[in-house]
């Protein structure tokens, strides 16, 4: 067991506790009083002029923006000595989680307070800090990140735009373009990368007067319409050299872990929406009537919500079983705010849990097609049609897969990230396979499973060794070749995935259900108590689990076929086999009663 604030990707080979693992029950009277605040300004003011923002309002949205920094929804990310409220990073998760019942007006905020201010709170100088952070705090002044070119999406360091110093050494003189700027109609300020004499990957603070920089017409978007989305044009834009951001050459360092960032945020918004999509689509079903009764009553519709709350459940363990971990490494930087080292310990600190913000982007958003998916499927016809707000986060709920890094990307780096961790030494990846390969040649027997939990506990431990055992093989077979096969990688990132989804509902559950633990010790051994608090929450671990490890086993499979031949394979998958036994449950049953409580409730029910 391990219990350190730095365990970035190591989850894959050692065993987290239930106390030292930060969940929604954890949320202090502060925090659900400042998602209170933001969830009376969704419904208040937002929602009264849903119409009017879809219809793209820059007056309004602006007004609304700075409403909301009045409020402090703005500033939660900036220090406090600039303005802000200086929140940790469960305190502004829930925020973005809140909010995102705003719609794609929650998108705007999110750009401007996520990847459009971070890199100035994180990255920028006490000089930038004093003169940007005050006014984005408020909304006097709004942000836009500008990283995406017609050429360069996912290959960010394949940018065309350039910048060349003035030949009076004080401005830098950018010439290009970029693509799909979130908030471009209305922000002021700008986060641009470009390549000082088309080499140095480079940030730039812009500002939305400065000339020969234009903003070009609105994109005619699927879904999130009620944000600003356009193209920007540089022409000799002469940016003063104060206003680059963080060294020269670095911008990529700056860009990467904002996109963390951005990825984890990401992820908090889609919870936020299936939470919703979870409550219209209980609520009509409760009043939809068919052959003479709800259509709630129909097991098939119930085994829809069922899957919506389970897929929402583990989605939100991850989610603030992540932010838990990136408040303990960014609050070691605090006292270096505005050191000249502040940049590269922001960054170092981001870092350490990039594979698990890529997990969360990338099981967030998938569950959240799901759930969004299911909710109109339960409307019918009317979930097809606008009146309905299910449409809309059918419509909304698209993008995420595409934003912060497509799906795609993200599922490469998970593994990538951990193998080179891996090789710098700072996960004992290598050395774990290795240890267990004379441990699969033995025989593997099943153990008797009588607590609440403990076949689960063994299978995700069980699925960490297939993920061992598929790893060390494929590094085996294909070393530098690796990162050649994608559909291996792919398979390797769906197995860590579906591990770090099981194991976060599992420690949630323990936690939630662990009673008088006081210490971790306690914590280590307590028993797990199933009562009617505690019930729900183990049944949707317990199908969850059986669920992932059929899964796991479909992506291991997929691999070692790519991986060996002949007797080789079937040794493979004999060893696949052993691993992935175990007494299988009626998940039918549970799901009955896990639907029953949300058909109840008409929402999201832990």
């Amino acid at each position: 067991m391990t219990d350190k604030k730095r365990f970035g990707g190591r989850f894959v080979v050692e065993d987290a506790l239930p106390s030292a693992t930060v969940t929604p029950e954890d949320f202090n009277e502060e925090q659900r009083m400042m998602a209170r605040a933001a969830a009376e300004f969704a419904e208040g003011e937002i929602a009264p002029h849903d119409e009017q923002l879809e219809g793209l309002d820059y007056g309004l949205t602006v007004k609304l923006m700075r409403q909301a920094g009045e409020l402090g929804l703005l500033g939660a990310d900036v220090p406090e000595a600039y303005g802000g409220l200086g929140l940790d990073k469960v305190s502004t998760t829930l925020l973005s989680e809140t909010l995102a019942r705003a719609s794609s007006f929650a998108l705007s905020v999110g750009a401007h307070t996520g990847i459009g201010t971070l890199p100035i709170v994180f990255f920028g100088t006490p000089a930038q800090k004093r003169r940007y952070l005050p006014k984005l705090a408020t909304g006097e002044l709004i942000a836009a990140y500008c990283l995406t070119e017609p050429a360069s999406g996912s290959d960010a360091l394949g940018a065309k735009t350039t910048a060349k110093l003035s030949a009076d050494g004080q401005h830098y003189l950018l010439n290009g373009s970029k693509l799909y700027i979130t908030n471009a109609g209305f922000a002021d300020v700008f986060i641009v990368y470009a390549k000082v004499d088309g080499e140095a990957f480079t940030a730039f603070i812009v500002e939305r007067d400065t000339p020969g920089f234009s903003i070009g017409p609105e994109e005619h978007k699927m879904g999130i319409k009620a944000s600003s989305t356009c193209p920007l044009y540089f022409e000799d834009v002469a940016v003063p050299v104060e206003n680059v951001l963080g060294e020269i050459g670095k911008g990529h360092h700056i860009a990467f872990n904002i996109l963390n960032i951005g990825r984890f945020k990401l992820g908090a918004g889609c919870l936020g929406a299936a939470k919703e999509t979870i409550e219209l689509a209980s609520r009509y079903a409760n009043t939809r009537q068919q052959f003479g009764r709800a259509i709630s009553s129909y097991p098939l519709i119930g085994a829809k919500l069922a899957d919506m709350n389970i897929q929402t459940f583990v989605m939100e363990s991850m989610v603030y079983r992540t932010a838990g971990w990136i408040d303990g490494t960014l609050q070691t930087t605090e006292a270096e705010a505005d050191s000249p080292d502040a940049g590269v310990l922001a960054a170092k600190a981001i870092s350490e849990y990039a594979i698990e913000c890529s997990i969360v982007k990338v099981f967030a958003s998938e569950a959240l097609d799901f759930v969004a998916d299911e909710g109109v499927q339960i409307h019918g016809g009317y979930g097809y049609i606008r009146e309905y707000k299910v449409e809309r986060i059918y419509r909304d709920s698209r993008i995420n897969r595409i934003f912060e890094g497509t799906n795609e990307i993200n599922r490469m780096l998970i593994p990538g990230t951990l193998l080179k961790k891996a090789l710098k030494g700072d996960i004992p990846l290598l050395q774990k396979a290795k240890a267990l390969q004379g441990e699969l040649l033995q025989p593997l027997p099943v153990p008797a499973f009588d607590e609440p939990l403990a076949k689960e506990t063994y299978r995700i431990a069980q699925a960490k060794k297939a993920f061992l055992a598929v790893g060390g093989l494929a590094v085996q077979k294909l070393g530098t070749r690796l990162d050649q096969e994608q559909e291996v990688l792919c398979a390797m990132a769906d197995i860590m995935i579906q591990i770090f989804a099981a194991e976060s509902a599992l420690l949630r559950t323990k936690k939630l259900a662990q009673e008088g633990a006081a210490g971790v010790a306690a914590a280590a051994t307590a028993a797990i108590a199933i009562t009617p608090r505690t019930e729900n929450a183990i049944q949707m671990t317990e199908v969850f689990v059986q669920e992932a490890m059929d899964r796991i086993e479909s992506y291991a499979k997929l691999a070692l076929a790519a991986l060996e031949r002949g007797d080789g394979l079937q040794m493979q998958l004999s060893v696949l086999k052993k691993l992935m036994r175990a007494p299988l449950a009626d998940n039918v049953a549970k799901k009955r009663e896990i639907a029953a409580r949300v058909i109840r409730g008409e929402q999201y029910i832990v």
